[in-house]
């Protein structure tokens, strides 16, 4: 009879920032309800829709914030509105997890932002009785070192209380060893690594996919972002049975022989990922291409356009690379792509819902990340689509890897491995 009346476990998720632009956080939250079997209270900013799983998962509750905006302060004294953003941040913080949400067992908490949330955890932890666990996706003192530079007193300062707060935590998680390790060097934190996986609704698309995804994204995609392209010539079809990639003839899909190579690039549009390079990959591969075939620069990228649409084929493909995700260098780099004039290269901004997101990854043929790391970035685009989409072995011998790596472990299983035991430990 105890046994059937015991309260079930609850999980407070905590993000200062969009849930929606949170994807790790929310793969906790969906693991802590369907692993874990609690109740799950996420506490975060507005602006994106989570994944739709989250939205319908009756054991998941999210919670709201509002985004504090101090433009007017900020335009007399800067320094002055990031004091009174992290003040009013951090009673907005402690009102939603001491009043507004049930009393969790645990709180789990993303890191950065580091300032106020940390602190506010803590206080609301020691307040309601409940454990708290960070997971340390990077370190917020290094991020504001970016625009300051690692000896201003604003990054000393942020650095002091990271590691301060970051310190009276009962638990942690990172995300690499190396974090581990830096962790425990040199903060005297314990941290388990809990590597960054795709979960289930993440997976190769299937032609029924790609042609549903790429009949919605239609007009977003054959829409130049500057000068026409190769994209752009392309029509949007009413009926829907032709994109620019597949065509559906008697409820059968096919890809398209003569359709482009689909680059995938994910960002937050933030200092640390510096898009120039891949800008300039862009211009390296479509003058490389014209240079093996023998093209000069007078000829008519009109009527190649005119026969690449009309099917004709080439050794080297189109690219169309699609860049997903808001963030404030976003305008910076659309203008720079506004003023590009490439042959076979189109380049596309967007943000899609939570649903597509996982789809466009699926169905791209390479994927880039552009985040900064101190072993530097190699782009393997140059030769990598030589005999596209047919006789291209490197990427065929690339995706057959990544495929094989992917499929020996998954978040679930990242997580029941990794996570789950720490979490059952906290809350013991």
């Amino acid at each position: 009879m105890a046994e059937a009346t015991e309260r079930r476990k609850r999980a407070a998720v905590v993000v200062l920032g969009d849930i929606g632009r949170s994807p790790r956080m929310q793969y906790h939250s969906l693991s802590l309800a369907n692993q874990a079997s609690m109740e799950v209270d996420i506490v975060a900013n507005g602006g994106s829709d989570p994944h739709l799983s989250l939205r319908e998962n009756p054991s998941i509750h999210i919670h709201e914030m509002k985004t504090v905006q101090l433009t007017g302060i900020s335009k007399i004294s800067g320094a002055l509105a990031l004091l009174l953003k992290a003040a009013v941040q951090f009673i907005l913080l402690v009102w939603f997890l001491c009043f507004k949400i049930p009393r969790p067992d645990v709180f789990v908490v993303q890191n950065p932002p580091s300032v106020p949330t940390l602190a506010a955890v803590k206080l609301a932890s020691w307040l309601r009785g409940a454990k708290f666990i960070v997971d340390w996706h990077n370190f917020g003192y290094t991020l504001l070192g970016l625009s300051h530079g690692r000896s201003h007193i604003i990054v000393k300062i942020y650095f002091w209380f990271e590691k301060h707060f970051g310190q009276m935590a009962d638990g942690a998680f990172c995300v690499t060893k190396a974090m581990q390790h830096e962790l425990a060097q040199n903060w005297g934190i314990r941290a388990t690594v809990l590597y960054d996986q795709s979960p289930d609704f993440f997976h190769p698309a299937s032609l029924m996919e790609k042609h549903g995804l790429f009949s919605r994204l239609g007009n977003s995609i054959c829409s130049a972002m500057g000068n026409a392209d190769c994209i752009s010539v392309e029509e949007v079809v009413e009926d829907m049975n032709t994109t620019v990639f597949t065509s559906k003839i008697d409820g059968e899909v096919y890809l398209k022989p003569n359709r482009p190579a689909l680059v995938v690039s994910s960002t937050s549009w933030t200092p640390d990922e510096d898009f120039s390079i891949l800008l300039e990959a862009a211009l390296m591969y479509d003058r490389r291409v014209a240079a093996a075939l023998g093209e000069d620069d007078s000829m008519d990228e009109g009527q190649l356009w005119i026969d690449i649409k009309n099917g004709k084929q080439f050794v080297y493909p189109r690219l169309l690379f699609i860049i997903t995700g808001k963030g404030p260098d976003r305008k910076k780099y659309e203008d720079q792509i506004k003023r590009l004039k490439l042959r076979r290269v189109a380049l596309r901004t967007m943000w899609l819902a939570s649903e597509d997101y996982p789809l466009l990854l699926g169905s791209a043929d390479l994927g880039v990340s552009l985040h900064t790391s101190s072993s530097g970035l190699d782009l393997p685009m140059k030769m990598l689509f030589k005999g596209f989409p047919e006789e291209c072995n490197a990427l065929k011998s690339l995706k057959e890897g990544a495929m094989k790596s992917a499929s020996s472990s998954k978040w679930s299983t990242e997580w029941e491995t990794n996570a789950l035991p720490l979490v059952n430990q906290v809350i013991g």
